[in-house]
């Protein structure tokens, strides 16, 4: 399965890459709006997902997909493929270059293997379940910071202006009680971001299971504690943690302190 979510997104990471190139060129690219006027959909989101499902048939027929942009229902008891075709897709509209392609197979609602592939860099995040978590060959592991305070956390914002405000209310409390606030754009690097150590801790609302089924595994695997939408009432009925077991318990105290279960 590690192999073919991999493999099935280093081939959505080009198609998005070479229309990356084709939009800096001056190709338009056709968007409409979702859940509020900030939250987009390109062309491009649909069209990676159409290459992501139809590679799938062909590698992995019968087994059910779950897409950002075209849904899905989880099968019984089976493998279910979590895709999201672009995560970052406001950084792609502006041309910015964080953002990535993530599949991730899941069995019972349970991520078991997942690559998350850059378009502009190349990166390849990779885990499995028991196998560990990985960037282009190179094992990784979550950092080890002094304390919450000496923490990097980051971070993401709901495209839901009035959710967006408390957010930043509580972000704004919580600066004075870390090292600093990273805010990337992709919720999916973020978590892959905890793996690798260049975050200390992550935090987010919203989360959608295409957001998270690969990289979430990734952190976990890395030694990350993680909790995911649904698991942890106080951090909210849909709040994301992923963080150093180092600071893990520190920062959901902290979080819960500045508001984050209220949001």
């Amino acid at each position: 399965m590690l192999d073919v979510a991999e493999r099935v997104a280093v081939e959505a990471a080009a198609f998005v890459a070479a229309e990356r190139e084709s939009m800096l060129d001056g190709a338009g690219v056709d968007v409409r709006t979702k859940s509020s006027r900030t939250d987009v959909v390109t062309a491009v989101d649909v069209a990676s997902e159409k290459l992501i499902r139809a590679r799938l048939v062909e590698l992995r027929p019968g087994e059910p997909v779950v897409g950002e942009e075209a849904g899905g229902d989880a099968g019984d008891g089976g493998v279910t493929w979590v895709a999201d075709p672009i995560d970052g897709t406001v950084n792609f509209l502006y041309g910015l270059p964080e953002f990535a392609v993530s599949v991730g197979a899941q069995i019972d609602g349970v991520s078991v293997a997942g690559a998350v592939v850059e378009p502009v860099s190349g990166r390849r995040w990779t885990a499995s379940r028991g196998g560990g978590a990985w960037l282009d060959g190179r094992r990784l592991a979550v950092s080890r910071p002094e304390g919450l305070d000496m923490a990097l956390i980051g971070t993401g914002f709901n495209y839901v202006a009035e959710r967006r405000k408390k957010q930043a209310a509580m972000v704004a409390e919580l600066l004075g009680r870390v090292r600093d606030i990273r805010r990337g754009g992709s919720a999916a690097l973020d978590l892959c971001h905890v793996a690798a150590g260049w975050l200390d801790g992550y935090a987010e609302h919203g989360l959608s299971r295409w957001d998270w089924a690969a990289a979430a595994l990734l952190a976990e695997e890395a030694g990350a504690v993680v909790s995911l939408p649904g698991q942890d009432a106080e951090l909210g009925i849909d709040g994301t943690l992923a963080a150093s077991p180092v600071i893990a318990g520190p920062l959901r105290e902290a979080l819960i302190d500045c508001g984050m279960g209220g949001i």
